[in-house]
């Protein structure tokens, strides 16, 4: 097959991909080899397609549907560097959890740049005594312990964005330490002319209500301290209403029902005690059965102002 024909292909499956697809998931494909990617594949299968090219070849595609499709025009400032495309119509989240799961641990390589900080952990090394010029060279605080040399508090020997080093590689290599994985980072997420972060697809459900809890609470908030009335702090206004009733009833002769029970309980708080008492009583009852836990105490003015106001 001719180089030309092999572009004619690609542009094919590209633009049918593009056509079938409305979410695009955009990755950076660094350090990822060949076998990493084909397992990778696997891994997405029936989740989502992931689709390789030159990016000036993506662009040229992409730029050709602009007419019938002017939406993917918000993928070109994507489109840079090494990244691939993941073609997805369902679950993004599933396909984000898949690619997290099959990232790979690595060595440091000499010359590699840091991808997070690298901690050597206290410890014995199994490495012989002979062999502490590497611990010296890099000023890790060590000594012999058993005939083995022994590492005495953790050491940060790397740092993010730093390029690793031969003393560092070296070291790392002799402890057994990969401190790096590799994979496909997920960078931007395409979803019908939408462009999200990353971060959205860990949003989970709770987390929405959480939000949406707080959210609810600062609009009752406002409205409770400007006196502006809303559906949120309508259910604020209401228990204040209830309450002002309720310390009017007990200062001057007004009165309803609710009230009485507080007048009565004011006047001879003992009648109340004595009808808590046997319900006290019942819940200590199965505590006794159980000899190691003691029954915890019942304070009766607690329980009394609880069978007022809500009963």
């Amino acid at each position: 097959m001719s180089r030309a024909e092999r572009k004619q292909k690609y542009f094919a499956k590209l633009t049918k991909l593009i056509e079938e697809y409305t979410q695009v998931i955009i990755v950076g494909a660094d350090n990822v080899g060949s076998h990493h990617m084909q397992n990778i594949r696997k891994g997405l299968r029936n989740k989502g397609i992931i689709l390789m090219g030159k990016n000036t070849m993506v662009r040229k595609v992409i730029r050709g549907h602009a007419e019938s499709h002017p939406q993917l025009q918000t993928l070109l400032p994507y489109i840079k560097n090494n990244v691939g495309l993941i073609f997805c119509n369902g679950d993004l989240s599933s396909v984000k959890k898949i690619i997290s799961e099959l990232r790979v641990a690595a060595a440091a390589k000499v010359g590699a740049t840091c991808t997070n900080d690298v901690i050597v952990p206290a410890g014995p090394t199994g490495m012989e005594p002979t062999q502490t010029s590497f611990l010296q060279a890099l000023n890790i605080p060590s000594k012999i312990n058993k005939g083995q040399v022994d590492i005495v508090n953790d050491v940060k020997i790397l740092v993010k964005g730093q390029r690793v080093g031969q003393s560092e590689a070296t070291l790392l290599l002799k402890l057994n330490i990969k401190p790096f994985s590799y994979g496909l980072a997920i960078q931007t997420v395409y979803d019908n002319g939408s462009i999200y972060d990353p971060s959205v697809l860990d949003m989970t459900d709770e987390i929405l209500l959480a939000k949406f809890a707080s959210g609810l609470r600062n609009v009752a908030a406002v409205s409770l301290a400007t006196g502006t009335p809303s559906v949120a702090s309508l259910p604020h206004l209401v228990l204040r209403g209830y309450k002002n009733l309720l310390s009017i009833a007990v200062a001057t002769d007004y009165s309803f029902p609710k009230a009485e029970k507080i007048k009565a309980f004011l006047k001879d708080p003992n009648a109340f005690a004595a009808v808590a008492a046997p319900a006290a009583s019942k819940a200590a009852a199965p505590a006794k059965e159980e000899k190691k836990k003691e029954p915890e105490p019942v304070e009766e003015e607690e329980t009394d102002m609880g069978l007022s106001l809500f009963d």
